[in-house]
């Protein structure tokens, strides 16, 4: 095979790429808090005593985790305004799709974490007085964020990994631009691989530290 590299291409269109990775950072340092910030309260009706607020939290934990991320972003994006006629931005949709389809996991991880904490914790501090939010800030959390934040960081790479669907419906994150140049430059092979290259730069790191944090609490339980 007579093929010759050239990434000069790379090189003249570095902005471009540029402005892909900041709008794929965008969607990651919105959609990661508000999707932690919905698991907890799903989390919560999940373990609350009302039947219907705990049906109502599995079933969307279930529907969410269950149900491809590609499906969803594309739902939200064409099925979403026929539904309801509201049409949203392609970031908008996107955005609401991974922070939802994020939720539903951070949510499951929530509801470990708090149920790995002693029933007898809850029932002392409610004994003397304390609301159950409370509870929640000043006893629970503390002490089992601990054991989930190896998750949770894990949780965050796969989100930032999960941003590239995006590119389907026209967001023009990093894969978008990848693709664009592509088909511009006739040099797939190479802008791809470079996109490649840039996801790994900028995943790997916080691969690497969820690594070395889940060994280092580890040791710490032993």
């Amino acid at each position: 095979m007579d093929f010759t590299w050239d990434f000069s291409v790379i090189l003249q269109n570095w902005p471009v790429l540029l402005r892909g990775v900041g709008v794929t950072a965008g969607l990651w340092a919105v959609a990661f808090p508000a999707a932690m910030l919905v698991g907890v309260l799903i989390a919560l009706g999940a373990r609350s005593g009302n039947r219907w607020a705990g049906a109502a939290a599995r079933g969307y934990m279930e529907l969410f985790r269950n149900i491809p991320i590609l499906i969803q972003l594309v739902w939200f994006f064409y099925a979403f305004p026929i539904v309801t006629g509201v049409q949203l931005s392609p970031y908008v949709a996107a955005l609401l799709a991974l922070t939802l389809n994020a939720s539903a996991y951070c949510s499951e991880i929530f509801r470990g974490g708090i149920a790995s904490l002693p029933k007898g914790q809850w029932e002392g501090a409610l004994a003397i007085g304390m609301q159950r939010t409370q509870v929640l800030r000043r006893v629970v959390l503390p002490q089992v964020l601990k054991r989930m934040l190896p998750a949770f960081t894990n949780r965050g790479i796969e989100l930032a990994k999960n941003t590239s669907v995006a590119s389907v419906i026209a967001v023009h994150e990093l894969m978008y631009q990848g693709r664009a140049l592509s088909a511009v430059s006739y040099r797939p092979l190479e802008m791809l691989t470079a996109v490649a290259v840039i996801y790994f730069v900028l995943i790997y790191p916080g691969a690497w530290a969820a690594g070395r944090l889940e060994k280092r609490l580890a040791l710490r339980s032993n």
